[in-house]
């Protein structure tokens, strides 16, 4: 029986099944945009908003819908909220949106969106379903973010530079010099830079997974595997 419980399910989209990390899906957006933070939070958001709505669809139809036409009739789900978000990220955020150029509309493609819809959505309820496309887009944006995160500041030395694309003229002082006079390192801001940084983030990962699971070794009593001697009474 599929475990459906809140807690597993935001557990399996942060840590334990993080399509960034562990699935290692979506990689072409992921590593193509993510050279600063207002990019990946541009992106990430887009995706997160996407894979739930779609969910919260493809949960809605999931008894209609048979399996001969099953895939296409997702991809149209999937296409219609891409295009939503592309619509009023032109409308509302339009540089930002011609600086993420053609990953917007390859949002269509991401496999953590299909996969979700096919792998979850298609065989639980709306609510299950929201939270777990939700959580899917927050695990997926929060690599998302650190990866630009780190790229800005070692490519550029600086962090939140340009929000205001995202979020207007609210942030256009929200940039954090993080070191000054800093000449840029275009490594960091290539993706090959984005490749080097996604295996420290994989293997930082890994790190703190194999420290849980040897505490939880070291917390669990070991069994005896020692033969012991039992005495028989009675006829055998």
């Amino acid at each position: 029986m599929m475990d459906n419980s809140a807690a597993r399910i935001a557990l399996n989209g942060l840590w334990k099944n993080n399509p960034a990390l562990v699935q290692l899906l979506g990689l072409c957006p992921l590593l193509g945009v993510s050279s600063s933070v207002v990019n990946a939070l541009g992106l990430g958001l887009a995706t997160m908003l996407v894979v739930t709505g779609s969910n919260i669809a493809v949960s809605l139809i999931r008894r209609q819908v048979n399996d001969a036409i099953r895939l296409p009739v997702f991809v149209m789900i999937i296409a219609a909220f891409t295009t939503c978000i592309e619509l009023l990220m032109q409308a509302y955020t339009y540089e930002l949106y011609r600086i993420l150029g053609i990953f917007i509309p390859l949002i269509v493609t991401n496999c953590v969106i299909l996969g979700r819809a096919d792998g979850f959505a298609s065989r639980n309820p709306v609510l299950p379903s929201a939270f777990d496309g939700l959580m899917m887009g927050c695990g997926f944006a929060v690599i998302l973010l650190l990866l630009g995160a780190l790229r800005e500041v070692v490519g550029q030395g600086t962090l939140f530079a340009s929000m205001d694309l995202l979020f207007g003229p609210v942030a256009s002082d929200w940039t954090i010099t993080v070191i000054p006079n800093y000449k840029q390192f275009l490594f960091a801001i290539l993706p090959p830079g984005a490749f080097v940084f996604m295996g420290f983030l994989i293997a930082l990962k890994n790190s703190i997974d194999r420290r849980l699971e040897e505490r939880r070794r070291g917390l669990t009593p070991e069994v005896s595997k020692e033969s012991r001697r039992v005495r028989v009474t009675g006829d055998i």
